[in-house]
């Protein structure tokens, strides 16, 4: 369970490329936040993904993102070139390959690794796919597998990949969103050399004229209350703001509850459709465990930060961080047994998260106001933090740039876990 939302040109305040995502997991999957530096590799390396090796490539860019702690790939993630990749589980009448593959979330990382553009990353992600698909769990070891869709944006645009098997279509897109099923028409722009022979051949279309993807593909099955409504959802609150989206747009979206509530329906069961928001809070299927909203920037010269949130986003807060700094340990931290070690941010979080559930109805609504003001002095820090480091660039001072960056989001991240551990012990039943 996910959901991407993607804006770009007129569609924006800035005209620029807004991106969004929710990572849906099973309740308790820490998905702590990491970065890997641009780094050089020997000829004839192999690269060890979740669950296959494959080639290395002589050069791979610097990337961070959201990655769930037993899996090599991201959930979703940015590169050093401004390019921001989410990925979606998605549901076919093509069975999972047993054989394991790259899953989504590894295709993610490679392709953010491997790309300067979205167009880049387009061909990355969908050659790595026809030569390896998508087979073996994408869920907690031992968990099933699962096709996917991607979300692909750069500061030009965006791209949406949707895929069955080896199989995959491609359109560009300037305002629109995705979710956990099959959506695409007969509009895609590009598709895989045998789609239409395997859709044919398999008896999942029989029409003249391009293959309509979802009528041809989309498992029935799969009860349409899952995501159909977080679709038409996400759908409507990107066209209410069409024309002056921002950041803060993009995060109401991602902790949105169906109705502008700011706590998810207490009537609904998982046979209704409103059980099923973009902020999830429900397990099973799933619950929102990570979210990133990034604006990409035409001068990546400059500081430029990526809101990230930890676990359920209606009761935390984006923190904004960067990939020209280092990252503070905290973020990164996210393995059971790294708890020892130091402290793991989503793990405070996810102690607030169950603190909250204890009572919804007061808890959220407490939880939002006391973010409320220190969201607003660290934008004050932000924007210091960024003049500072932006003057230092323009002096031709870039390590002391990043230094200046990391500074700050180590500040922020002691801020906030303090925070965090004080509104936990608040929270009350």
């Amino acid at each position: 369970m996910c959901d991407s939302v993607v804006a770009s040109g007129a569609n924006t305040k800035s005209r620029l490329t807004l991106f969004g995502k929710n990572s849906d997991r099973k309740a308790g999957e820490i998905q702590p936040f990491v970065q890997f530096s641009r780094a050089e590799h020997l000829q004839g390396a192999e690269l060890r993904c979740t669950h296959i090796s494959i080639p290395q490539v002589p050069e791979t860019y610097r990337v961070m993102g959201h990655s769930p702690w037993w899996v090599w790939g991201f959930e979703h993630g940015v590169n050093e070139h401004g390019v921001a990749i989410g990925n979606q589980s998605v549901f076919s009448h093509q069975e999972v390959e047993e054989t394991p593959g790259l899953i989504g979330m590894d295709l993610v990382r490679l392709a953010l690794e491997r790309s300067g553009d979205r167009n880049e990353a387009l061909d990355c992600l969908t050659s790595l796919l026809e030569a390896h698909g998508q087979g073996g769990p994408g869920f907690a070891p031992g968990g099933g597998g699962y096709h996917n869709s991607f979300s692909i944006a750069d500061p030009n645009g965006a791209i949406f990949v949707e895929t069955s098997g080896r199989h995959w279509v491609a359109r560009q897109v300037e305002l629109d969103s995705l979710s956990n099923h099959i959506c695409t028409g007969s509009d895609w722009d590009r598709c895989s050399k045998d789609l239409d022979s395997y859709v044919r051949g398999e008896g999942f279309w029989s029409e003249v004229g391009p293959v309509h993807l979802e009528r041809a593909l989309r498992n029935p099955h799969v009860p349409a209350r899952l995501s159909e409504g977080r679709l038409r959802r996400s759908r409507e609150l990107l066209h209410e703001a069409k024309g002056g989206l921002d950041v803060a747009d993009i995060q109401r979206i991602l902790r949105d509850h169906g109705d502008g509530s700011a706590i998810p329906s207490a009537d609904a069961t998982s046979e209704d459709e409103e059980f099923f928001t973009l902020c999830m809070h429900n397990d099973p299927p799933g619950q929102t465990t990570a979210s990133m909203v990034a604006l990409l920037p035409q001068d990546r010269s400059r500081p430029w930060p990526v809101w990230i949130s930890f676990g359920i986003p209606c009761s935390g807060v984006f923190l904004p961080v960067y990939i020209d700094g280092t990252l503070p340990a905290s973020m990164a931290r996210g393995a059971e047994e790294d708890e020892a070690a130091g402290v793991s941010m989503w793990l405070k979080f996810q102690g607030l998260e169950l603190a909250a559930a204890k009572n919804l109805e007061r808890n959220i609504p407490f939880l939002r106001d006391t973010w409320k003001p220190f969201e607003a002095n660290l934008e004050l820090e932000r924007n210091l933090a960024e003049r500072e480091a932006g003057a230092l660039v323009g002096e031709g001072d870039e390590n002391g740039a990043s230094r200046r960056l990391t500074r700050f989001m180590e500040e922020t991240a002691a801020q906030v876990i303090r925070l965090v551990e004080e509104l936990t012990q608040k929270c009350r039943g």
